[in-house]
């Protein structure tokens, strides 16, 4: 239990230390922002700090923050340090600074900020997979709730997915203060208690199933934990898929001073709701003694088997309905997120309903044909794409940092991490070469350095000519 407790202890520090240090590299300005300079009532819109931030959490804070570490916590008690540690100086970083660096930049979302600090034929390669992830993960965040719903009240999977579509519809094309920012309050209380109702169960009723901390690999398939607990864990510690929700918070934030409150501080919320369920999943393996994901009939079994053993079928009920709200309210605004990023890529403005429906009738069909394939084949494409995108996040904040010749080396070092993971990743998985580790770690190596070394020398040119980094799309 003292690593579970340490692992808490330092995402506080890390919030308030390492949060502040990053902050103050990106240098805070008073002037105006998105949400009142291109206010159209749809997706620029004011919004206030408290509003902002629980949008923010349950955009960012889909099935990975539960599901991730569940299966995270088969690598053994070094989960509780690792993702604290990948929390603070990767996770956090990574939304704090494409947050900023979007807010700077009229709200543009990934493929546009690819464009312009990596290179152009980067806003196309972005776009493509912005387009891929959205997709795969929004069709995911209907089947995993969809399972869940079955699991505690019945029916089909089918039925209760059309269902939640038709919630994703709304959601996607009603202006953001009209909708999300009313109900999300609700749903946020509902996923706040889930998370502290299991963190003090687990902690009063199974101190003594707490594991002792180790740093030795425990996970029953022997995968390795780099890169596999860093493709597998995902929110919590590291996500693309934030890349992806941040601009829609640049375009309704009021005050840049909000920034490290709403953007690092969720993020750093997320990693406790992360720690949460890795503790209560290593409990609930110790318990059975059976260290096989599958014997639970995966994360959704493992959710429902500590929530009814702790609280009984009534509260037991209420926190998985908290779990239940995690997907749906990440969901909703993945395809609202893909609507946003599309128009600006087609310069399609979204101030006409007939806009917004031009494109969002074709990605829901999209989604609604996925959701037939089967849930992991699904989760395998999803978590390399996602992965990949928060690698090339970092990689924009660390252009925009090493342009305005500011301290790269906090976004530049985890960018480098996650590059080396999500290429040896590619390497060793089916879908990538198929390698053994020892080859896919030299496949990754070298193709890390060379990406790395093109990286910086387009940088260096654009710091020569002192490219312009903020108010770029104006």
């Amino acid at each position: 239990m003292i690593a579970f407790l340490a692992g808490l202890a330092l995402l506080a520090i890390g919030y308030f230390v390492y949060g502040r240090f990053v902050e103050k590299i990106f240098g805070i300005h008073t002037h105006s922002t998105p949400a009142s300079e291109y206010y159209d009532g749809v997706d620029y819109v004011p919004l206030s700090m408290p509003k902002n931030a629980m949008i923010h959490l349950l955009n960012i804070a889909g099935t990975g923050p539960v599901f991730g570490p569940i299966m995270g916590a088969l690598f053994g008690p070094a989960a509780f340090i690792l993702i604290p540690v990948g929390n603070i100086i990767g996770g956090a970083v990574h939304d704090f600074f494409i947050g900023m660096i979007s807010l700077r930049n009229k709200g543009a979302h990934m493929p546009q900020l690819a464009g312009y600090f990596l290179g152009k034929p980067m806003k196309h390669i972005v776009n493509v997979f912005a387009v891929i992830l959205l997709i795969l993960l929004g069709t995911v965040f209907v089947r995993s709730p969809a399972d869940l719903l079955v699991k505690l009240f019945g029916g089909q999977s089918l039925y209760w997915g059309l269902a939640i579509y038709l919630y994703y519809a709304v959601a996607t094309v009603l202006p953001i203060d009209k909708f999300i920012a009313r109900i999300y309050p609700y749903f946020g209380c509902l996923l706040l208690f889930s998370a502290v109702a299991i963190f003090f169960g687990i902690l009063i009723k199974y101190p003594q199933l707490f594991p002792e901390f180790t740093i030795k690999n425990l996970h029953p398939e022997n995968l390795p934990i780099f890169p596999m607990f860093f493709m597998t864990v995902t929110c919590g510690l590291l996500s693309g898929f934030h890349a992806t929700q941040a601009p829609i918070i640049s375009r309704t934030l009021q005050n840049e001073n909000q920034g490290r409150k709403i953007f690092y501080g969720m993020m750093v919320l997320e990693g406790f709701i992360a720690m949460v369920w890795a503790g209560a999943a290593m409990i609930v393996y110790n318990k059975a003694g059976i260290f096989n994901i599958g014997h639970f009939g995966g994360p959704a079994g493992i959710v429902d088997e500590i929530s009814m053993d702790i609280f009984g079928s009534v509260i037991g009920s209420v926190v998985v309905l908290g779990v239940i709200v995690l997907p749906i309210t990440s969901g909703d605004t993945s395809f609202r997120g893909l609507r946003m990023i599309l128009a600006d890529y087609m310069g399609l403005k979204q101030a006409r309903i007939s806009n917004r429906f031009l494109i969002v009738i074709p990605m829901f069909l999209l989604s609604i044909i996925l959701f037939f394939v089967d849930f992991n084949v699904l989760w395998r494409y999803f978590s390399w794409a996602n992965q990949t995108t928060g690698t090339i996040s970092l990689f924009i904040a660390s252009g925009y940092l090493f342009i305005k010749k500011k301290n790269y080396w906090v976004t530049l070092i985890p960018a480098v991490f996650m590059l080396m993971a999500t290429t040896s990743y590619l390497g060793n998985a089916k879908i990538g070469f198929g390698l053994e580790w020892p080859q896919a770690y030299i496949w990754g190596g070298l193709t890390s350095f060379a990406l790395l070394t093109l990286f910086l020398w387009r940088s260096l040119r654009a710091r020569r000519r002192n490219m312009p980094t903020d108010h770029i799309l104006n």
